[in-house]
């Protein structure tokens, strides 16, 4: 396991600092991702000590590598409550976060989720487990009306990749569609993540002459199946959700890309609320932040806003200061928690992949 501390400078604070665990993924294909996580955390801290701190003590990140795997996600949760976390805000995959979290509970510490909208998660009944992104069985929905409404789609393919992540997706898409009248659900099956050749998958798909092919998982294997999709002549739109709104999913697929349909909460760059973190952002870190940055962002500073305003580090009074937080003002807008500790208003919109940029579909 790999046990980063990234120890955000320029506080004058005094004493312990509070270190606030990030768990991403920092090795295997979805590193990327955790990279961009990884660093909006640690901005998130170095604001805050750059105000003198909290509680007169300055803000530590512990930043671990979690690898999107259920059984390295608990071993390196329990490594980082021993290294003394008061709070834990990242969680990429849904797979990793969703075993975690129950090492979380069971340590009372609050777990902010930045990026796993698996119900499962919120759907535990854990009082200590928030996140401040949607959920699959919020996308599902609403990608079935995008391409039932918008695209006028009868036939549909639906691919996943059997992680909690895609699967919840696949399965809550496929229950919108379920019994609508002239709308099929033509295929519904997975791909093994980490595989390069679909080409068996596509072609059964390419016989059932779908009108949209709706993909799942997560980007590494959604550019190539996008770049096989086109290369194959299958028919209709190629649609992916939210785990492929990066431009990896671009560089991978190359011209294929082109007119791909992605589902996603409202991109950095696209909420105005967003604008003054994204400068902060790249003047940091001399590049763009990530589809997920903004989110993290947030999920810290909902975790030292809530130290701020209990007047405590103890775990259990974080816990109940993030539980009454109510229209903070974040990046991505205000955040409040429902019972279950989801997040009250949630977005999602439909991109479309225009000269290797991602433009939000209908606007000019």
């Amino acid at each position: 396991m790999l046990l980063v501390p990234l120890t955000a400078p320029g506080a004058g604070a005094q004493g312990a600092p509070i270190r606030i665990g990030v768990p991403v993924p920092l090795s295997g294909g979805n590193a990327k991702m955790g990279d961009d996580i990884a660093k909006a955390a640690t901005l998130a801290a170095e604001e805050a000590n750059a105000k003198g701190g909290l509680l007169g003590r300055k803000v530590e990140i512990m930043s671990f590598d979690d690898a999107c795997d259920a059984q390295q996600s608990v071993t390196a949760a329990h490594k980082l409550l021993d290294a003394g976390v008061v709070a834990v805000a990242g969680g990429y995959c849904s797979s990793a976060a969703i075993p975690a979290s129950a090492v979380y509970h069971d340590a009372g510490v609050a777990f902010v989720a930045d990026a796993s909208s698996n119900p499962k998660l919120t759907d535990q009944g854990f009082e200590n487990v928030f996140r401040v992104i949607g959920r699959d069985d919020q996308q599902g929905p609403y990608a079935a009306g995008f391409m039932m409404k918008t695209l006028k789609a009868k036939r549909i393919a639906i691919i996943h990749d059997n992680t909690l992540y895609a699967k919840g997706l696949a399965d809550a898409t496929n229950a919108a569609l379920t019994g609508r009248a002239g709308v099929q659900v033509v295929f519904f099956d997975a791909v093994t993540p980490g595989e390069k050749d679909f080409s068996a998958v596509l072609t059964k798909v390419k016989s059932l002459k779908p009108d949209v092919t709706y993909y799942t998982g997560y980007y590494p294997e959604g550019g190539l199946i996008a770049k096989q999709f086109k290369d194959l002549g299958v028919s209709g739109k190629f649609m992916a959700g939210d785990a492929n709104n990066d431009p990896t999913f671009v560089s991978e697929a190359g011209n294929a890309s082109e007119g791909v349909f992605v589902t996603s909460t409202p991109l950095p760059q696209d909420q105005a609320t967003a604008k003054a973190f994204i400068d902060r952002y790249k003047k940091r870190w001399n590049q763009d932040p990530g589809p997920y940055s903004a989110l993290e962002y947030d999920a810290v500073n909902v975790v030292l806003n809530a130290i701020k305003q209990s007047g405590s580090a103890d775990r259990a009074a974080i816990v109940k200061a993030i539980a009454a937080t109510k229209m903070y003002r974040g990046a991505t807008g205000a955040i409040s928690f429902d019972k279950k500790g989801d997040r009250t208003s949630v977005l999602y919109i439909t991109y479309i992949i225009k000269d290797g940029k991602f433009v939000p579909y209908g606007v000019s």
